[in-house]
């Protein structure tokens, strides 16, 4: 009974760490230490230059000592094969550009205030109509296994992440069963898809 109760306190207490952790995911605070730069902040988090200046709202990449900056947070590699599951889905058949824009807008709207904090969240967020932001998600295409270019294009778009049109929607204007979006401003098409902010 003891060591039950024991257990129950040490995984209660492990689970809270946790769930502090996962609350603060989405970014964290960096006091700048004299000599750091964007460049070395960016080795360090593992979050792209652009991305560290976009959410600071930086024009250059002059920083002084002292100054407090966001960090957002690196993407883990689960965030990523499950990103390029929703690109594998939701870009079968566009080209590589297409494919790279699409794994793009999940993560504009990772760092969009207006919408959920991870990847994940994002991909499986239900929209207050009660319907799901990606429809991969509901037709299970999400659990397929991605092709390699779709990997490649998560890679590129967490390069770049924070540069590009700040596009926060796609759709293919042939299938698209919303006008809706079709209201917010373009930004680019690429193949069959129109991308939107």
């Amino acid at each position: 009974m003891i060591k039950k109760l024991i257990f129950l306190i040490f995984g209660s207490i492990g689970l809270s760490f946790a769930m502090l952790e996962i609350a603060d995911a989405k970014q964290l605070t960096h006091p700048v230490q004299p000599g750091e730069t964007i460049y070395t902040l960016s080795e360090r988090y593992g979050v792209p230059e652009a991305a560290i200046m976009k959410v600071n709202d930086l024009s250059d990449s002059a920083i002084e000592a002292g100054e407090t900056l966001t960090i957002p947070a690196a993407v883990s590699a689960a965030e990523r094969e499950l990103l390029a599951k929703l690109v594998s889905a939701e870009a079968k058949g566009e080209p590589y550009a297409g494919k790279v824009a699409v794994a793009t807008v999940v993560l504009n709207r990772v760092d969009n205030e207006n919408y959920p904090d991870t990847v994940r969240d994002v991909i499986y967020e239900v929209t207050p109509s009660g319907h799901y932001a990606f429809s991969p998600v509901l037709d299970g295409a999400i659990n397929n296994e991605p092709d390699d270019e779709s990997r490649r294009a998560v890679t590129e778009a967490l390069a770049f992440r924070g540069q590009g049109q700040q596009s926060l929607y796609f759709y293919n204007p042939k299938t698209a069963t919303s006008g809706w979006v079709a209201t917010r401003e373009q930004t680019l098409v690429i193949g069959d898809h129109i991308f939107a902010k």
